[in-house]
């Protein structure tokens, strides 16, 4: 292990490192932006791996996977449709994107930030030319590209406004008739031969939108560009923690207006039951792999700024069960219930039919877990994903549909959490 004061760094080391990354075919990098957040962000990792080529692809294949020693952390992803191996589900929608269902991987080198210093490790079974000292070497020496920023990016919509609207009409009547009582619809934008630096596209997204569960993601030609606000499952020795989000509203552009949004938005009555039934089917989720008793709600309607919004967060706790371990706990959780609705499995029924569009890593999660069983995972919001092979961009967005949902108000919301991505695709709204 390399220990390097961040004083001894040069400014630009954090891009630097990631564009060394960048080069590998399977990096992960997690960003806290340095952002103050309930119980904590995600920490600073960048780990890379020279082959993980046989890491697993479903659940079934992550619990033999795990069970190898190792003292390198494990980073990786979930897609929406891990959903198919937990529940009788499918999806038969098109997608542009190719991610495996679930993959993961041994890092081969690793850089951890710290308080003061950064940390370069290396395992002990990577190539005999990968060191820390020349891991160093090779980022100092990794050239900036200029940054030119995107124009004229076409973006095609997958959901038409007007069919949006009619299938937000559509799931109010479901939740009359007693289907569900709240549903997360979500539609895709897309766009064909671009050509993008994933790095840069990162860093401009990271610095227009700060968040404390950001993520940069490569998966052989695949990029996962993350600015999530959101946490899905962390576990700390036996304290297993979710925080999950429902209720948005804008910054206001005066202290005023700020102050008022914040209000108001505290006080709003959908946006607080939206939160509370996710709340109480987080409860549920947990309490299927908690110690009897321990699941409590330490913070319910906590509200909490963002660049460009204000969002209502609630945190979920909860003492794992001794034998519990993370294929249990995902099988018992995920897909998180912020991004389907409530009943779980009817919400993701009636998905399916009104999307247009396959999920894939939007609504999945990507996460490391350490080597004393510890681990943190992400929801996968506020992304672009991009396919370096083809050109091919996608990002999601939705909001939760509930029984006083007004149609025109929930797709302003769509595009209101499109904000940054549009900003950092260089396309600009009337």
């Amino acid at each position: 292990m390399l220990s390097i004061p961040l004083s001894e760094l040069p400014v630009s080391f954090r891009a630097q490192a990631l564009h060394w990354a960048a080069e590998f075919t399977y990096c992960a990098y997690f960003e806290p932006s340095g952002l103050s957040y309930p119980q904590g962000a995600f920490r600073q990792l960048l780990a890379v791996a020279t082959d993980a080529s046989a890491g697993p692809a479903s659940l079934a294949e992550l619990r033999p996977w795990l069970q190898q020693p190792t003292t390198a952390p494990r980073c990786g992803f979930l897609t929406y449709e891990v959903k198919d191996e937990i529940e009788a589900l499918s999806s038969s929608h098109p997608t542009g994107l190719a991610w495996p269902m679930l993959h993961f991987f041994h890092a081969s080198a690793w850089l951890c930030w710290q308080a003061n210093t950064v940390e370069i490790h290396v395992a002990p079974d990577a190539a005999d030319a990968l060191t820390p000292a020349a891991v160093f070497q090779q980022i100092i020496a990794t050239p900036l590209p200029v940054a030119t920023p995107l124009t004229g990016v076409a973006l095609q919509p997958r959901f038409p406004r007007p069919d949006y609207l009619a299938a937000v009409r559509a799931v109010q009547e479901d939740i009359l008739n007693g289907e569900v009582y709240e549903l997360n619809l979500c539609q895709e934008f897309t766009a064909e031969g671009v050509h993008l630096d994933p790095v840069d596209v990162f860093l401009r997204l990271n610095a227009a939108s700060p968040t404390p569960f950001a993520g940069f993601y490569r998966q052989q030609q695949q990029f996962l560009l993350c600015a999530s606000p959101e946490r899905f499952l962390r576990r700390e020795g036996s304290t297993l923690l979710s925080q999950p989000i429902k209720g948005t509203s804008r910054r206001g552009t005066t202290p005023a207006e700020d102050d008022a949004q914040r209000l108001a938005l505290l006080h709003n009555e959908k946006e607080r039951a939206e939160n509370l039934m996710i709340v109480d089917l987080v409860r549920n989720d947990l309490a299927r792999v908690a110690q009897p008793g321990s699941v409590q709600v330490p913070e319910l309607f906590g509200l909490y700024p963002f660049q460009h919004v204000w969002q209502m967060i609630s945190s979920v706790q909860a003492q794992a069960q001794p034998t519990a371990d993370v294929v249990d706990l995902l099988r018992a959780t995920f897909p998180m219930g912020s991004m389907t609705g409530a009943p779980k499995i009817r919400a993701m029924q009636l998905i399916e039919h009104y999307e247009h569009s396959r999920r894939g890593l939007y609504s999945g999660s990507i996460g490391y877990l350490l080597p004393n069983g510890d681990f943190d995972f992400n929801v996968v919001i506020r992304s672009l994903q991009y396919r370096s092979d083809t050109g091919h961009v996608s990002f999601q967005v939705g909001s939760a549909i509930t029984y006083d949902s007004v149609p025109e108000h929930e797709y302003e919301e769509c595009l209101l959490k499109a904000r940054a991505l549009l900003a950092v695709l260089g396309v600009t709204r009337e």
